[in-house]
């Protein structure tokens, strides 16, 4: 089994690689920020874990995943999310409190229990943050999301993913009822001063900053089938 480092590496890697084009590698700054760590210690893990199969490894310029290694950090991905919403579905945790702790109790649950934790909460697709659970296969489900960010005024949407899982930023969110679910308004969009006018759903209109705004993803409201 991959030790707790090992794990938290791929994780860290496969998670850099969903937020850049596929044909970009993910530098070693990016991982050294991501993991808090010296740049000379991700380089001599980058190494190591490439002798392992896990990675591939171009000095100066980054590494990427391998299947191996790719498989390895979706699992842990998988048990990372199923236990935050686990403590929050069933134990009653915080949503803005699950992240630490889940960093630590992925690494110590075995798959036998993850996979009941999967089948107590009705196989879910997403976290209380709305962000994809691979199945027990890697399998994603494939959601069609845009941020808050582009969104045009006058449409209406769901909050469907919050990609910021700072304690601050989504004590924010739950203050002006923009958790994943929440049906929203556009009101007005000002590019001169990087912001966005919101309407929740049965909640005062806000205006947040473009930085905030990107981190929301929305999708289109589902229209319920006539019968």
């Amino acid at each position: 089994m991959p030790s707790s480092t090992v794990e938290n590496y791929l994780k860290a890697i496969l998670l850099a690689e969903e937020k850049r084009p596929s044909h970009r590698l993910v530098t070693m700054g990016q991982i050294a920020a991501s993991l808090e760590v010296a740049p000379g210690t991700v380089t001599s893990m980058v190494k190591s874990l490439e002798k392992d199969g896990l990675l591939t490894y171009e000095p100066y310029s980054g590494v990427r995943l391998t299947a191996d290694g790719r498989h390895t950090a979706v699992h842990v991905l998988r048990r990372h999310r199923l236990i935050e919403l686990f403590l929050v579905e069933t134990l009653g945790l915080d949503w803005s409190e699950v992240h630490e702790e889940a960093e630590r109790l992925e690494h110590a649950m075995s798959d036998k229990l993850i996979d009941r934790i999967d089948v107590l909460l009705g196989y879910p697709s997403v976290d209380p943050h709305g962000d994809p659970i691979p199945d027990e296969a890697g399998r994603f489900r494939e959601a069609e999301l845009i941020s808050l960010l582009e969104c045009p005024p006058g449409d209406a949407f769901r909050i469907a993913r919050v990609s910021d899982q700072g304690e601050a930023f989504l004590r924010f969110v739950d203050r002006h009822g923009l958790r994943p679910g929440s049906q929203i308004a556009v009101e007005q969009r000002d590019p001169s001063a990087d912001a966005v006018t919101v309407r929740p759903e049965r909640q005062p209109e806000v205006t947040i900053g473009g930085e905030a705004a990107a981190k929301l993803w929305v999708e289109r409201p589902r229209v319920k089938e006539q019968v």
